[in-house]
């Protein structure tokens, strides 16, 4: 389905988004690689070859829109018309939020929000032209449950939401043939802990439970193949926020309150010291895919293998519901 389409992915050189370009060289896509990191976006360059697929590297930095669009120009130039485009680059401090330098609050929202907001614009004009293709957004289950330590992040990812669903609409409108969607991730075990910029005591981690990113990008790679739905979930963590922030959000509060610093820390090991909010940690080395929680994180989400077996779950309700109505028939 995308063997030979151009696909465009932000933050493509690490974590998430390593994941996601690996999976569409399997596919045979066209991969247009945008980081900032040069030694990441190579390394993660040759493994979308090595899959089958063709990649190209464009740097530039998400947070200005004329690099992005630059980028997408190059992208058109070099490689053909970009049918999707996949956001996710983002940004982040742990600290709390007063311990968070105003720069450093404006520069992880110019990245984690912004880039979003530059990076479909770039997708929209392009593809507006041809009336078709499709965007997805890598969003958050904090996209709608902040927390404690990350104020920016939480923020950036509530923003993305309200965004993306006003451009939707307008789409809609519009009567587009252009398509965008949201993947709302839980947590994901990618370099972002050991390369964050963390006033922390103690190394981040993220909160359990942990999946790794190959679920994640199994996830986006289906959103952009399928997007006809506004928002897929990977991880039950997504629907317990929903659940909890629309009926118990003060519960929520004060268990967040309590128990969320601690959650995000760890002693298991040093903090990294490292911190790539102003400059790409992965410029002279390269951190692949996956973080530091490889013991700690699954390989499959239930919601994503529902999200991709629908039908088949259909219709062996729909058997099964046929075979208790024989069933009763036969007894009476």
């Amino acid at each position: 389905m995308l063997s030979g389409k151009v696909v465009v992915v932000t933050g493509a050189s690490g974590g998430v988004g390593r994941a996601v370009v690996r999976m569409l060289g399997v596919k045979g896509a066209k991969v247009a690689l945008i980081a900032r990191g040069e030694t990441g976006l190579a390394t993660a360059a040759t493994e979308v070859g090595v899959e089958g697929g063709t990649a190209k590297v464009f740097p530039a930095d998400m947070a200005d829109h004329e690099q992005v669009d630059a980028a997408a120009d190059a992208i058109e130039r070099e490689l053909g018309p970009i049918d999707v485009w996949i956001n996710v680059a983002f940004s982040s401090v742990f600290a709390p939020f007063l311990e968070v330098e105003p720069a450093e609050f404006e520069r992880t929202t110019a990245v984690t929000y912004l880039g979003y907001v530059w990076g479909t614009r770039a997708a929209l004009k392009r593809m507006r032209e041809r009336d078709q293709g499709v965007i997805v957004q890598t969003g958050s289950a904090l996209a709608y449950r902040g927390i404690p330590l990350q104020a920016a992040y939480c923020g950036s990812k509530h923003a993305m939401k309200g965004f993306t669903e006003s451009v939707r609409t307008e789409l809609l409108h519009q009567g587009s043939g252009i398509k965008i969607t949201m993947v709302q991730l839980p947590a994901v075990n990618t370099p972002q802990f050991d390369w964050v910029l963390s006033r922390l005591g103690r190394h981040p981690q993220p909160v359990p439970p942990i999946f790794q990113p190959e679920v994640a990008a199994q996830a986006i790679v289906y959103a952009a193949e399928h997007p006809a739905r506004r928002e897929y979930w990977v991880g039950g963590s997504t629907a317990a926020t929903i659940i909890g922030q629309k009926f118990i959000p003060g519960l929520i509060d004060r268990y967040l309150g309590k128990t969320g610093v601690g959650s995000q820390q760890t002693d298991e090991k040093p903090p990294t010291g490292v911190g790539n909010l102003w400059e790409p940690a992965d410029e002279d080395r390269d951190y692949g895919a996956h973080g530091s929680f490889d013991t700690k994180s699954k390989d499959r989400s239930v919601q994503v293998w529902l999200s991709q077996n629908r039908n088949k779950v259909a219709a062996g309700a729909g058997a099964a519901a046929a075979a208790l109505l024989a069933l009763r028939a036969a007894r009476r």
